[in-house]
């Protein structure tokens, strides 16, 4: 079955998420992989040998000048149309204390995107996602249709670093997402990454706010919590979906992780396949 991977990033040296030496330095530490550059042409490759379809995330965009990260973006459209075949779409990250021209480089890549594009907000950049300063952006969304993507618990950006790299893990603690969700009922959100090590709560969002799917890079599953393990089986059955984080993950090694815990056939499908095109089929009701 086709694997959808609704969170990863590039493996291209333009486009790789990891940009310091200490933060390359930390991918084997934090990810356990090591990193390698890859072409346009061999990492959409990569995809069509996997038989995955992605939505890629540069994650660093947030902390770029608006007129660099408008070049990224560019970058990152085009890539998209030249291999259109695997890769679905972009997250894109706008740091959101540009204001209006923020929003306004949001409008552009949504007019020049012909796939899929969402909004990433990350609490690894200028805050948590219920700050009043995202307001601008969340009804822009509303009004586009464009969904967003919610940072929730640990981030290994930073991890290892000192001082995390002046990240703060309580700003993707899931009660700003819990906020978000309520004031905008008519946004299309992802709850993105296992919420450890809030996950008992994230779930507590969810099953609340049913405005919320949910994916979860950044993890292998055999180290998901319990009580996540449970209601992928159950409560959350129609609304979990896979995410790699590759190139920090690789494949194989993921779906052979999934493998292992016991899923079903069912819940492997509807997590891999099934629920990813309900989540992109809702975007164009």
């Amino acid at each position: 079955m086709t694997l959808y991977d609704l969170h990863s990033h590039w493996s291209t040296k333009r486009g790789y998420a990891l940009r310091s030496e200490a933060e390359l330095a930390q991918q084997r530490k934090v990810w356990n992989s090591d990193p390698r550059y890859e072409t346009e042409q061999e990492m959409a490759d990569h995809f069509r040998k996997n038989d995955v379809r992605v939505i890629l995330d540069f994650g660093f965009d947030k902390w770029l000048p608006l007129d660099a990260a408008a070049e990224l973006h560019d970058y990152g459209i085009e890539t998209q149309k030249q291999h259109s075949d695997v890769i679905i779409g972009n997250w894109v990250q706008i740091d959101p204390r540009t204001g209006v021209d923020g929003v306004r480089e949001l409008r552009r890549c949504k007019d020049m995107a012909t796939g899929f594009l969402g909004l990433g907000v990350s609490g690894s950049g200028a805050g948590p996602a219920s700050d009043p300063i995202w307001d601008p952006y969340y009804k822009f969304c509303v009004e586009a249709r464009i969904p967003v993507l919610i940072m929730v618990g640990m981030t290994g950006l930073g991890a290892g670093l000192p001082g995390g790299n002046g990240i703060l893990v309580e700003n993707c603690h899931p009660r700003y997402l819990d906020q978000v969700a309520a004031r905008y009922p008519d946004l299309h959100i992802v709850a993105a990454r296992p919420g450890w090590p809030w996950q008992a709560e994230t779930i507590a969002v969810l099953l609340h706010k049913t405005n919320i799917w949910y994916e979860l890079h950044g993890w292998s599953p055999k180290h998901f919590t319990p009580d996540l393990k449970y209601d992928i089986n159950r409560r959350l059955k129609s609304r979990v979906m896979f995410g790699a984080d590759y190139p920090l993950f690789q494949y194989e090694r993921l779906l052979n992780d999934w493998k292992a815990e016991g899923y079903s056939d069912d819940i492997l499908e509807r997590v891999f396949t099934g629920n990813p095109e309900a989540f992109l089929k809702s975007l164009e009701a």
